[in-house]
């Protein structure tokens, strides 16, 4: 199977799965990857072999950039000292205690062990937004989680190459050279993706073009990575700095036309992206188990060890750190609820199996590059086919287990926002953005800044819509705001039937029924699927 064909078949196979785990509300990446990896088994399935470059370089940067726009700088602020104890002190102690239990219970050379805990050592933010996507966990809880899996990397990535010079030269480790390559990775990625940032800010600033400001958008995470990886800095830290920064100025930078485009564009890449990465995820999993026939066989069992030891070691860590802060700000008791889902989404996937992924081939391939893949003849590396079988195997269990679990667990500790305090705020939210603008129509009249007939058909209209949202607030079921939705939807149906009429009489041409129709669309867009007005 070519890669042309394979991916076609994943965006297919995701496409389904998608379909199926909306009906059974289950995480679609969780039921992808197990349809991957019983795809992979079936006979007469080509071997599925995946490049560094097409989870590294291709997939990786827009699903991070994704990622990172959906993390607020407001609630980022509030949990900056939790996000640094697990960025850091849990990566280097997770790290070491996993690289400890492959030196005592698989094959692996004492190097290459340690190559493995670094791999494995920090949450994927690739997964955890996925996942995350679905459950309606307080602010605090969402930006916890998702800047950890985001911020990690830096920490993680030195691990892995200090390590992993370690496996390849026996080299002897330099705490000041350790410390000065964190700086270049940490700092150089921030300050990468804060210049693309501010590159990205003056382009889109100076164009209104929506076809541009799409292809800026898409081009900046690549253009990040890119240019951090080729100075040694952290290509994945570029991007989400980059995120987060433009994140907080999309209003800003666009119109309300061009931000739905970017968000339907996005919304697209992602779960094309994503389908691949996850299956490709289930799929190589039995390409990995054909490499390793006839050798050792307990790989299985050291897999699940190293998945339990991760969990407790994280649970371990995340609970006491949770009660100090519990202490700190004055709570009679610790609480277990906000630590349990903290702790159990710590899921891994890409961006552990990039990092497997460019492990060298042999021994002689040069470490001056933060991304190893180039290899000259030489001996082969010892381990790397069971480091990357292992990792595969640990990011596909905690995926599974995790990913169906999660959800589970949330409701469970009882801490998921209900779709009634969803609903509440979102009313109340539109009930002061109606006033607000009422407010500016009394100042317009004051001034006379407007015909009167105007001010008067707007100041009814916001009337009109404040009565609405007024309504379903205080009514149950808002019968009077979904009547009013449906017949604007009624009506916007008829104009689009008389559009239709007018083109096929030949009365207008395509390009003025095309966006005529647009407008219609989008008119329609803002009446949304629920129970909202609008």
């Amino acid at each position: 199977m070519g890669g042309v064909e394979t991916v076609l078949f994943l965006v297919i196979l995701a496409t389904v799965v998608a379909t199926f785990a909306r009906r059974l509300r289950v995480p679609a990446p969780s039921l992808l990857v197990i349809a991957g990896v019983i795809v992979g088994l079936l006979p007469g399935v080509p071997a599925v072999v995946v490049t560094p470059d097409v989870v590294s370089l291709v997939v990786l940067p827009p699903l991070l950039f994704a990622a990172g726009e959906e993390l607020p700088w407001r609630d980022l602020r509030a949990v900056w000292r939790p996000v640094t104890a697990l960025a850091v002190g849990l990566v280097l102690v997770s790290a070491a205690i996993v690289g400890a239990l492959a030196i005592a219970f698989t094959p692996l050379p004492v190097g290459m062990a340690f190559v493995l805990g670094a791999v494995l050592a920090s949450t994927d933010p690739v997964a955890v937004a996925a996942l995350a996507r679905r459950l309606s966990l307080p602010p605090p809880v969402q930006a916890l989680v998702q800047a950890e899996s985001l911020f990690n990397d830096a920490t993680s990535l030195l691990l892995f190459r200090v390590a992993l010079s370690v496996a390849i030269a026996g080299g002897v480790v330099s705490w000041g050279h350790t410390l000065a390559e964190f700086a270049i990775l940490a700092g150089g990625g921030m300050a990468v993706g804060a210049v693309v940032a501010g590159g990205a800010v003056l382009i889109r600033h100076r164009t209104e073009d929506p076809v541009l400001e799409t292809v800026v958008a898409l081009v900046t995470p690549y253009g990040a990575y890119v240019l951090a990886e080729s100075i040694h800095a952290s290509g994945v830290t570029a991007v989400v700095v980059a995120s987060v920064i433009l994140g907080t100025q999309a209003t800003r930078l666009t119109n309300a036309r061009i931000r739905l485009q970017l968000s339907a564009v996005f919304q697209t890449v992602v779960f094309l992206l994503e389908s691949v990465v996850f299956g490709l995820i289930g799929l190589q999993l039995p390409t990995l188990l054909r490499g390793q026939a006839g050798t050792d066989t307990r790989w299985p069992l050291q897999a699940l060890a190293i998945t339990v030891t991760l969990m407790v070691v994280r649970v371990a860590w995340v609970f006491p750190l949770a009660a100090i802060r519990q202490r700190r700000e004055g709570a009679a008791r610790s609480s277990w609820q906000v630590p349990a889902v903290v702790s159990w989404a710590g899921t891994r996937g890409v961006v552990p199996l990039a990092a497997a992924l460019s492990i060298p081939l042999t021994t002689s391939s040069p470490l001056t590059t933060s991304s190893p893949w180039t290899t000259s003849g030489a001996a082969v590396l010892p381990g790397r086919d069971l480091v990357l079988l292992l990792t595969t195997a640990v990011i596909v269990i905690t995926l599974v287990v995790q990913g169906f679990t999660l959800a589970p667990l949330v409701r469970r500790a009882g801490i998921a926002l209900t779709p009634d305090d969803v609903a509440q705020e979102h009313t109340a939210a539109r009930l002061t953005l109606a006033r607000a603008g009422l407010s500016h129509l009394d100042h317009l009249t004051e001034t006379a800044a407007a015909p009167d007939f105007v001010l008067e058909a707007l100041r009814n209209s916001w009337q009109d819509r404040i009565e609405r949202i007024t309504e379903h607030r205080n009514t149950e079921p808002p019968r009077t705001a979904s009547i009013y939705r449906q017949l604007r939807r009624d009506l916007l149906d008829v104009e689009s039937a008389e559009l239709d009429r007018l083109y096929h009489d030949g009365a207008i041409t395509d390009a003025t029924r095309r966006r005529i129709q647009r407008s219609l669309d989008l008119e329609h867009a803002g009446l949304g699927d629920g129970p909202e007005p609008p």
